[in-house]
């Protein structure tokens, strides 16, 4: 795979010949674990999220979501490997394209591309409910409104998102720690419910628990956001790893007892089918502590909502330094600000399409989204099994226990899961995939020195 580390041989002109602006490191592993712990957004997805699955699954969602958890431990030892063989702002795309070739690389990014778009207005969208207690607007502006500011505050300096980041988590963190408190506290059905899956209309059946796995995926998935960041960390064959698992640990908590909690407290099955999380923080409570409650959660909708657009804005800005577009599109999202060293244009072309997007019927794009993320994770898992073929098996890089047996468990669990989904979802995913297909036959592939060259920082690229 020596083509996809060379440099490419750039257009004629002396604006092509200028080398790409590297990205800076300026980030360990407390304030990636910040930033990526944020993209996982347990409180947003919790309350935003979540409560679709209680009406889908019911008391299931809790036993749905630990099987997903399970699976992703195995995904993150596979991006924690690839992460460190491949620190790339490409992602998944870059491990692809530099283990397996460049088309599956390609492929990959399609994939990302999708989730990238729209996810951050899927998110969005919720703040509005949350904010009711203080001001009623219209749920599409007010997803808007959030999509631009966190479009702003994406143009910063990295360092000091993580921060800012941080301090909305500790926020989100601490609503989802009261509402399991509450939860347990007002717990009225036996804990053997989460293991006997029941809706209002009665038992929840095998198969319908492994449909939501796709949901539970896309909700637990942000532990990723690591290895988008990994130009932008110090060590990254230290942090990475220790990034991915640390933030899947926590974030998989924050999600799950909370989960836990609402499933055993509900007032009844009806009540939990309807996924009002506010409003049993109230009845257990009083209107002030939900009201505290919901707009801990509207913060925490902001604040995932920046961290996405900081991390699919390096999705846009890997694709074009590694030459995706025609060469006025590269130069434009592979411009860094001078002051803040951020992505701006690329920032700009994730968030202004995103306030675009809240005005568009979300629901089926959402099942969309989830079928990509499974087929992202399984360009990872037979990324991960060719990585260790030729020069890549001496590289340095943190290798992943029981290889290669985790990454073909995932994806014969994947292929099962991506079978029992829509087939609407399944129809515009595929045709998506299949346009970008075209794209590389037609564009791409012709130009293999000059187009589609994936690269990795010279600092850190592996020996071959």
């Amino acid at each position: 795979m020596t083509d996809t580390l060379s440099r490419p041989v750039e257009d004629a002109g002396p604006a092509a010949a200028a080398p790409p602006q590297k990205l800076k490191r300026s980030i360990g592993v407390v304030g990636g674990t910040l930033l990526t712990l944020s993209c996982v957004t347990p409180a947003s997805s919790l309350f935003v999220i979540v409560p679709a699955s209680f009406a889908s699954l019911g008391t299931g969602t809790a036993l749905t979501l630990v099987i997903a958890i399970v699976l992703c431990v195995g995904v993150a030892w596979c991006y924690s490997e690839l992460g460190t063989l491949i620190p790339s702002a490409g992602g998944e795309y870059a491990m692809a394209g530099h283990t397996i070739g460049r088309f599956a690389g390609w492929l990959a990014f399609v994939q990302a591309l999708i989730v990238v778009m729209i996810v951050p207005p899927i998110i969005a969208l919720g703040t509005a409910d949350y904010l009711a207690p203080i001001m009623h607007v219209d749920a599409r502006v007010m997803g808007a409104v959030v999509m631009l500011a966190a479009t702003v505050v994406g143009l910063l300096d990295l360092r000091a998102n993580a921060w800012i980041t941080g301090i909305f988590l500790v926020l989100e963190v601490i609503a989802a720690s009261l509402v399991a408190v509450l939860g347990f506290a007002h717990a009225n059905r036996p804990a053997s419910v989460l293991i006997h899956p029941q809706l209002p209309g009665g038992a929840v059946g095998a198969s319908t628990i492994v449909v939501g796995l796709a949901a539970a995926l896309f909700i637990t998935q942000g532990f990723s956001t690591a290895v988008y960041l990994a130009e932008e960390m110090e060590k990254p064959q230290r942090t990475v790893p220790r990034t991915v698992i640390w933030t899947l640990a926590i974030g998989s908590a924050v999600i799950l007892v909370p989960v836990v909690a609402i499933t055993l407290g509900a007032p009844s099955l009806q009540a939990l089918a309807n996924g009002d999380i506010a409003g049993m923080v109230t009845a257990w409570s009083n209107s002030a502590v939900g009201d505290v409650v919901s707009l801990c959660v509207a913060l925490a909708i902001i604040n995932a909502a920046i961290v996405m657009v900081i991390q699919n804005s390096r999705v846009l800005y890997a694709s074009a330094r590694d030459k995706a577009w025609p060469e006025p599109v590269n130069r434009a999202f592979s411009t860094l600000s001078k002051r803040f060293g951020a992505p701006w244009i690329a920032t700009l072309a994730v968030g202004v399409p995103g306030a675009a997007l809240c005005f568009v019927n979300l629901d089926t794009l959402s099942l969309v989204t989830g079928v990509a993320v499974t087929l992202l994770y399984g360009f990872v898992a037979v990324a991960v099994l060719g990585a260790r073929r030729g020069g890549n098996r001496e590289a340095a890089a943190w290798r992943m226990p029981m290889w290669p047996v985790v990454p073909v468990l995932i994806l014969l669990v994947l292929g099962y899961v991506m079978y029992q989904q829509d087939l609407k979802a399944l129809a515009i995913t595929g045709g998506i995939t299949l346009a970008a297909a075209l794209y590389w036959v037609c564009y791409l592939r012709p130009r293999p020195e000059s187009r589609w060259v994936i690269t990795i920082p010279e600092d850190e690229k592996p020996a071959l």
